[in-house]
C-alpha cells in the first residue's frame, strides 16, 4: 500500500493514436498519493485524450502505466477500474433517466457486495445529493450533475481519480465545493488526484505539481513544464519534467516555455473568468518578440 508521497501512477513513453493521427507522444509522468497533479493546456492538444488512455476508455497504442508499483498491460476500463481508477470524464455522463441514488449505484459493479452500499461520507461531502436521491439525473443542474459524477467515481473507491474539467459550466459557489472535495480527498484520504483544468487560480490553489502541456501544429515536437509549489514562487515557474508531448491537428501553436504569471492574472479570483487563455495569449505575444 502506497503512503503519502509515494509514486501512485506513472506513464512511461505513453502513445496513443485516433485511426492515422497520433495524439500522444511519448508522454512520461508521475502523479504521487496525497498530491493534486494539474494538467493543464489549449484546447486540442490531447488533455482529455490523456485521461482515455490513463482509465483504458482508448486503448493506447504504447508504452506502459504503472498502478500502485505494479505495471499493467492494456486491460478493458472495467478491470482498470478494480486497480483503483475513478474517472470523472468531461461532461460527467451521469445517467438522465436513472435517479440520484441509482446512478451512484452504478459503481457497485466494481465492489464486493458487502461493499455495495452508499456511505455517509457521500452526503456529507454533497448533502444536495441526499436532498435529490429521488430526482432524475438529466433533471440536475450541471453543478449538481458535476457532484453526481464525483460522488460516483467516489463510490468505487479509487486510489487515483481523475476529474477532467470538473469547473467547467459550473457556478462559483459550487466550483469552491469541489474544490473543499478536492482537497479533503487530498488530505485526508491520501489519493492521487489528476486534475485537467483550465481555470488557472483553482488549479494552482490545488496543485502540488502543474503540467503545461502544448504542442504545435503538425505534430511537431512541443514539450511539458512543470513546477511544484514547495520553494517556488508564484509569479512564475518553468522546470522541465521528463519529455514526451500531446498534440492534435487542431492544436494551436507552441507558445513560450518560459513560464510567467503577470500580477494581473494572478491577482483576478473571478470565477466566472478563465484565466488560461488570458495566460496563453500572453506566453504567445512573448513567444513572438
Amino acid at each position: 500500500m502506497s503512503i503519502w508521497g509515494d509514486n501512485m501512477l506513472t506513464t512511461k513513453d505513453l502513445t496513443l493514436h485516433y485511426g492515422g493521427s497520433q495524439i500522444l507522444h511519448g508522454i512520461d509522468f508521475e502523479a504521487k498519493a496525497g498530491e493534486v497533479t494539474c494538467v493543464m493546456g489549449t484546447n486540442g492538444v490531447g488533455k482529455t485524450s490523456l485521461f482515455k488512455a490513463l482509465a483504458g476508455t482508448h486503448a493506447r497504442s504504447g508504452g506502459g502505466i504503472t498502478i500502485d508499483g505494479e505495471e499493467i498491460g492494456k486491460l478493458r476500463p472495467q478491470d482498470i477500474a478494480k486497480r483503483g481508477v475513478g474517472y470523472v470524464p468531461q461532461g460527467r455522463m451521469v445517467f438522465p433517466l436513472l435517479t440520484v441514488t441509482e446512478n451512484l449505484e452504478t459503481g457497485f459493479s466494481i465492489l464486493p457486495r458487502a461493499e455495495r452500499f452508499i456511505p455517509d461520507e457521500i452526503y456529507d461531502l454533497f448533502p444536495v445529493l441526499k436532498d435529490m436521491s429521488h430526482r432524475r439525473g438529466g433533471d440536475l443542474s450541471g453543478g449538481q450533475q458535476q457532484q453526481l459524477a464525483i460522488a460516483r467515481a467516489m463510490i468505487m473507491k479509487p486510489k487515483i481519480l481523475l476529474l477532467d474539467e470538473p469547473t467547467e459550466g459550473i457556478q462559483p459557489n459550487i466550483i469552491q465545493q469541489i474544490g473543499r472535495v478536492i482537497k479533503y480527498l487530498r488530505d485526508e484520504k491520501g489519493m492521487a488526484v489528476v486534475l485537467v483544468e483550465q481555470y488557472f487560480d483553482f488549479a494552482y490553489d490545488l496543485g502540488g505539481q502543474v503540467l503545461r502541456s502544448q504542442a504545435r501544429r503538425g505534430g511537431d515536437v512541443g514539450q511539458q513544464s512543470a513546477a511544484r509549489r514547495g520553494g517556488v514562487a508564484r509569479d512564475g515557474f518553468g522546470v522541465s519534467l521528463r519529455r514526451g508531448y500531446l498534440s492534435s491537428l487542431d492544436a494551436k501553436p507552441c507558445i513560450s516555455t518560459e513560464i510567467k504569471y503577470p500580477r494581473s492574472i494572478r491577482d483576478r479570483s473571478n470565477a466566472r473568468r478563465r484565466q488560461w487563455p488570458i495566460a496563453a495569449r500572453q506566453w504567445r505575444r512573448q513567444s513572438e518578440t
